[in-house]
């Protein structure tokens, strides 16, 4: 029989059956491969993020990562060419019988390489200065052959308005910008959505990097333009919005809030109607990343659903004086708030999640699992540790 320090994992055809199993030691994960006849073990804890390495797939001798791919050795546990120094602990493995045995401690030790921290990463402070308005165009076009956007020029007019009162500006096209939609690490995990984003991490030709620097560490007023399509904001926002969601889930893994004192604002038109319903979805997802919004937050123009004279629409826009002058006043009223929260900054205290997306429930004041609740294994917070081994 085999000594102590080596434990039973079970048996050995079970390990045959895939390239890659999942194990446990204990509360310690492990990674199980049986790659060209020869088995490997490695801990179940990438480097990158913590994500489960065991639940990954083998690409040639390649152990890969299903949260952000990152790529480690099946019996070394080293890391792909050019990484190597970015290694995971591994165990020796033995078979008695039909059992596999695997010891209960590494034989090698985690080792993470040099990875400077992403720019957007740096602490977040605002520079002294005057009032920023980073306005953000959701229009689609061919931006080659562009044409005339009624929210576009809308945004134009607050955008120089801006500039008269001091304050100073940055414009961001989105329909110039190349990124990438969002690719649902979320949906992995909490924990696999990550700020910055991993998709900006990974793929230095995205440029969604514009968008964070300008709304995360640039800006006091963030003001958003968008057409109505089919009753919907523009498919160019919903893109946007969902790669900012890793904005949002830093309250939701570690409460910590990384835009305080912004003020958001919006224009919305189009030749169709539903204002209030586009108004409100962009009010609670800038309100729930800790934006902040002046009295009557949005200016909006609609001619109603039967209005398909898209022609007749951008002539009134062009001559709406009342348009011209709440587009101003909208500036207005946002930069007074900018200025007043900047006066009186937040106390730099937690806010209670009681309540707000992803609160944490206390399961055990009931007396029962969350697990038992689901039906599906508990998440529990072992990733947010450095692993041990």
């Amino acid at each position: 029989m085999p000594s102590p320090e080596w434990l039973d994992l079970g048996p050995v055809e079970r390990f045959k059956s895939s390239p890659i199993t999942p194990a446990r030691i204990g509360t310690t994960k492990l990674a199980i491969t049986y790659v060209n006849g020869e088995f490997g073990a490695l801990s179940g804890v990438c480097n990158h993020a913590g994500g489960p390495v065991g639940e990954g797939r083998v690409e040639g001798e390649y152990v890969v990562c299903p949260w952000h791919q990152w790529r480690y050795h099946c019996r070394t546990g080293k890391g792909e060419p050019g990484f190597e120094a970015d290694a995971l602990p591994t165990y020796d493995i033995r078979i008695e019988g039909d059992r596999l045995f695997v010891s209960a401690e590494p034989v090698s030790k985690r080792m993470r390489g040099p990875h400077p921290p992403h720019w957007l990463a740096r602490k977040i402070e605002r520079v002294p200065g005057n009032i920023r308005l980073a306005g953000i165009s959701t229009t689609n076009m061919d931006v080659m052959n562009p044409r005339y956007s009624t929210s576009d020029a809308l945004l134009d007019v607050a955008m120089r308005h801006a500039v008269e009162l001091g304050v100073e500006t940055k414009l961001i096209r989105l329909a110039a910008l190349n990124f990438r939609p969002c690719a649902g690490y979320y949906s992995k995990s909490a924990h696999a959505c990550t700020w910055p984003c991993s998709i900006t991490q990974m793929d230095s030709t995205d440029r969604m990097d514009v968008v964070y620097e300008a709304v995360v560490h640039w800006a006091d007023v963030i003001l958003v333009a968008t057409p109505i399509r089919w009753g919907n904001a523009s498919s160019l926002y919903y893109r946007m919005v969902e790669r900012m969601n890793c904005i949002q889930n830093q309250i939701t893994i570690a409460n910590r809030i990384l835009m305080r004192n912004k003020v958001s604002i919006f224009i919305i038109t189009g030749g169709q109607d539903n204002i209030q319903a586009v108004a409100g979805q962009m009010l609670g997802f800038f309100g729930e990343i800790g934006c902040n919004f002046p009295q009557f937050p949005y200016i909006a123009h609609s001619r109603g659903w039967t209005a398909e004279d898209m022609e007749r629409n951008i002539e009134v826009v062009k001559h709406s004086r009342e348009l011209r002058d709440g587009a101003r006043a909208l500036v207005n009223r946002a930069v007074d708030m900018a200025q007043l929260l900047l006066d009186h900054e937040e106390a730099p205290h937690t806010m209670e999640r009681g309540g707000r997306k992803a609160h944490h429930l206390v399961m055990e004041d009931i007396g029962v699992d969350a697990g038992e609740i689901s039906g599906l294994p508990m998440v529990n917070d072992v990733l947010m540790r450095t692993p041990s081994a």
